[in-house]
């Protein structure tokens, strides 16, 4: 599988400080791939590096095998993005936006073009309403029109899901698998929202302070074979002896009162709350996180 994007140790400083420090990382052609980070991890400056909107300060950046400061100009037509908040003229019609962009790609839109583009991303029915009158999430959508107008190999998403709904975010969610399963796009997906990725993705990679914290498949990242496992109890005397003379006894990390931690595979929770049950002690609360989870909140809340 050929590469989409390739980045080899490519940093930005900004006189002293630092964005982004030596970042290495590869999107495969036809993939989707994650881009996490809290904010302040470079995420942004790493985007606005790919769709050459500043230059690094050293390390080399292709796109489509090719170097992006020697060949540019073609490689800008084969991308699309939303990258930050997208930005219309208010004061036009949806419809009359994308004319202007599809005037600027020296493109000839059809009204049938027009009318599949606007179905595509859910604002059949509103392209002849002005934009000031749109909520955030139809200006993302919007944005996502303008991304697509010319048909780009590559989409860039920079937090596209920011100020979406609950059916918004899912609709966006699909939309994605429709363009690369149905159309062979490939899309490079930023957010901070772990579970998103997890939905759509199936590589990615994590940085944080302008490094990479980890990086590699989402499956493998977040396996379900080494989950934090925080058991509430109502009974902590009486569950720590049943628990300790269990199979689950070399899976306890910690206990603080009422509060077990364990290391365990997600199929033995179930397992452990009926053997718990069975011996009649309750069980107040349980939830559990894998360590990537744990660490990407860990980054995050710093």
């Amino acid at each position: 599988m050929s590469s989409a994007i390739l980045l080899e140790n490519v940093t930005k400083n900004f006189n002293d400080f630092t964005a982004v420090n030596e970042l290495s990382f590869e999107v495969k052609a036809g993939d989707i791939y994650g881009f996490l980070g809290p904010n302040g991890s470079g995420k942004s400056t790493t985007l606005r590096m790919i769709m050459a909107l500043i230059k690094p300060t050293s390390g080399s950046i292709r796109l489509f095998g090719q170097s992006l400061q020697e060949n540019r100009s073609e490689i800008m037509r084969k991308i699309g993005c939303i990258i930050e908040k997208p930005d219309f003229y208010g004061y036009l019609s949806a419809k009359e936006n994308m004319k202007l962009f599809a005037r600027a790609h020296l493109l000839t839109y059809t009204t049938k073009q027009y009318d599949d583009l606007f179905s595509l991303v859910g604002l059949k029915g509103r392209e002849l309403d002005k934009v000031k009158t749109f909520s955030h999430g139809m200006k993302q959508r919007l944005g996502l029109a303008q991304a697509l107008i010319h048909d780009p190999e590559l989409i860039i998403l920079d937090e596209p899901n920011t100020g979406l709904d609950p059916q918004g975010i899912i609709d966006l969610r699909n939309l994605i698998m429709t363009l690369n399963k149905e159309r062979g796009k490939t899309i490079l997906f930023s957010s901070h929202i772990l579970s998103e990725v997890q939905e759509i993705c199936s590589n990615m990679v994590v940085i944080n302070k302008g490094k990479v914290v980890v990086q590699g498949g989402v499956s493998d990242l977040l396996s379900h074979e080494n989950l934090t496992v925080k058991l509430e109890v109502v009974n902590p005397l009486t569950t720590a002896v049943v628990l300790r003379q269990s199979k689950w006894a070399g899976m306890i990390e910690s206990q603080e009162e009422k509060l077990f931690v364990f290391k365990m595979g997600k199929t033995e929770i179930p397992e452990m709350v009926d053997y718990l049950s069975q011996h009649q002690l309750g069980i107040e609360r349980i939830d559990y996180r894998n360590q990537l989870e744990d660490y990407f909140l860990k980054i995050t809340n710093a």
